[in-house]
């Protein structure tokens, strides 16, 4: 059986089973916010990084859920839209896909277009971690402009009602600001941010736009706040941020967010 081999283990993350594990543990340690989230928008950099943010984003999602993420990385490679329909491998176990919704969307597999791909990658110890029963369903997004989150948005919603599956939440990975002073990464973040208070994703867009944000993964937000807003969802709430400067001390920094969407 052909399996998604860990590419960036012993570089975003720890190699070590027991090392990841301490760590994912310290991450979580305090963190229970006790949300019931749709989904979620979590950073992708190196553990020491954002980590403990990316904590923050999966505590809004109970420790008891065991069904299916569908989780969407922005391409940093410039892939096409695409799938992985194969088991993802990490150091804490393999982390099956849910074949069924992989299989009603609309949306072609490329499994090399993942192989070396982070964006998907360092969210998926997080998920064995917390939500060990859980499958998921990788997409990785090209196009990121507003009509290509739209039409992912529906094509993921379509093939949600058509396997008539309620047990299925929504990841979106990205980082914000990059390599920018750290107050202006805080203040252009978290006005972007302040926009998918409201699932306002033309005005999210705009205001990315208008502030020249380079967040890497604007169009899996998107899709992730449309699918949600589909099914329910009414607000988005930022739960944590920080930049890699408070790790570094470094004055050009990379942003991340942690945010609920309810």
């Amino acid at each position: 059986m052909k399996i998604r081999a860990c590419a960036v283990a012993g570089m975003f993350y720890p190699r070590d089973p027991d090392h990841l594990e301490q760590l994912l543990e310290k991450f979580f340690r305090g963190k229970e916010p006790g949300l019931d989230a749709r989904g979620i928008v979590a950073p992708h950099a190196g553990y020491p990084y954002s980590g403990e943010v990316a904590a923050w984003a999966y505590s809004a999602i109970p420790v008891s859920f065991a069904g299916t993420f569908i989780l969407i990385g922005p391409s940093h490679r410039g892939f096409r839209t695409s799938i992985s329909r194969i088991p993802w491998e990490t150091p804490l176990g393999i982390v099956d896909t849910d074949t069924e919704i992989a299989s009603a969307l609309d949306i072609e597999a490329d499994e090399i277009s993942h192989q070396d791909e982070h964006s998907l990658e360092v969210q998926v110890p997080f998920i064995k971690y917390r939500f060990p029963r859980a499958r998921i369903v990788p997409i990785l997004m090209g196009d990121q402009d507003y009509g290509s989150a739209g039409l992912l948005a529906e094509r993921v919603i379509d093939a949600v009602r058509r396997t008539d599956r309620d047990d299925v939440r929504y990841i979106a990975s990205s980082d914000f600001s990059h390599y920018v002073p750290a107050a202006q990464a805080r203040e252009n973040d978290r006005y972007a941010i302040g926009a998918l208070e409201a699932l306002d994703i033309p005005e999210f867009y705009q205001r990315v736009a208008g502030r020249k944000v380079s967040a890497c993964g604007v169009g899996p937000i998107a899709a992730v706040c449309l699918a949600c807003h589909a099914q329910g969802a009414r607000t988005g709430r930022l739960l944590s941020y920080a930049t890699s400067g408070d790790v570094t001390g470094d004055p050009t920094v990379v942003g991340y967010g942690a945010i609920a969407v309810m």
